[in-house]
C-alpha cells in the first residue's frame, strides 16, 4: 500500500527524499476540509528597529515552490519592519487537526504583476478599504474610517479601484520548515527540514517533543 507523505514523514527510514513543500500541501488540504474558519490563517513574527519581536495573525494568500506569500500595506508596522529587516517567522496551527507548521527565513517583495493579480482578485469593497486605510496609524473614531471609505467609494465611481503604491506583498522563502503532530501523553512527532541556501537541498531531523 502506498504511504501518504505524512506517513513517510514520521517513518525515520523513508524521509530522505521528501519535499517539505509537497508535504505542506498535503497538510493544508486536510486543514481546508477540517478547519471551520480560516485554515490559511498564520501568526507572522517580525522585529522592530530595537529588535523587539512583534507578532500578528495574517492570511496566507498565495504559495508556490518559491515560498509563502501574504499581502499588506507597506506603511503598516509589519510592512515597515519587514522592509527594514527582511526576515520573518510564521506558524500555522490547525486546532481541529492537532497539527502545526513553523517556518523561518528571509522575505522578499513579490513582483508587481503578482501584487496586481492578487489585488484584482479581492472583493471591490476590500480593495477600496485597503486604499483608504492608513494601517497602523492612529484613528480618531470608527466613524472617521467609514466616512473616508465612503468618500473614496464615491470618487472611484464605477471604475475599478487601482492598487495603491503602498500595497503589495511579501514572500517568506523558508530555510527552515518544521512539522508538528500531536501525540498522546505529550509524545508528539516533530520533524524539521532545513537548507543552507534558497534553492538548496533539504535535510531533515526528528526532534524531541
Amino acid at each position: 500500500m502506498l504511504q501518504t507523505l505524512t506517513e513517510r514523514l514520521f517513518d525515520d527510514s523513508d524521509r530522505a527524499e521528501l519535499d517539505p513543500f509537497a508535504l505542506f500541501e498535503e497538510w493544508f488540504a486536510l486543514a481546508q476540509e477540517a478547519e471551520p474558519n480560516d485554515p490559511h490563517a498564520m501568526a507572522l513574527a517580525s522585529v522592530d528597529e530595537t529588535g523587539l519581536p512583534d507578532v500578528r495573525i495574517v492570511l496566507l494568500n498565495y504559495r508556490d515552490a518559491r515560498g509563502f506569500c501574504f499581502f499588506t500595506n507597506f506603511d503598516s508596522a509589519k510592512g515597515r519592519q519587514l522592509l527594514a529587516n527582511p526576515q520573518a517567522a510564521m506558524v500555522m496551527h490547525w486546532k481541529s487537526l492537532r497539527r502545526q507548521v513553523r517556518m523561518r527565513g528571509p522575505v522578499e517583495v513579490v513582483a508587481e504583476a503578482e501584487a496586481d493579480t492578487y489585488f484584482a482578485s479581492r472583493p471591490r469593497a476590500s480593495r477600496i478599504a485597503s486604499a483608504a486605510s492608513r494601517q497602523s496609524r492612529p484613528l480618531g473614531s470608527r466613524r472617521q474610517l467609514l466616512e473616508e471609505v465612503a468618500a473614496l467609494t464615491a470618487r472611484t465611481g464605477d471604475a475599478e479601484p487601482p492598487r495603491p503604491a503602498h500595497w503589495s506583498g511579501f514572500r517568506l522563502v523558508p530555510t527552515s520548515i518544521e512539522f508538528w503532530k500531536d501525540g498522546e501523553y505529550r509524545l508528539h512527532d516533530r520533524v524539521r527540514f532545513t537548507r543552507e541556501t534558497m534553492g538548496g537541498a533539504w535535510s531533515s531531523v526528528r526532534l524531541y517533543p
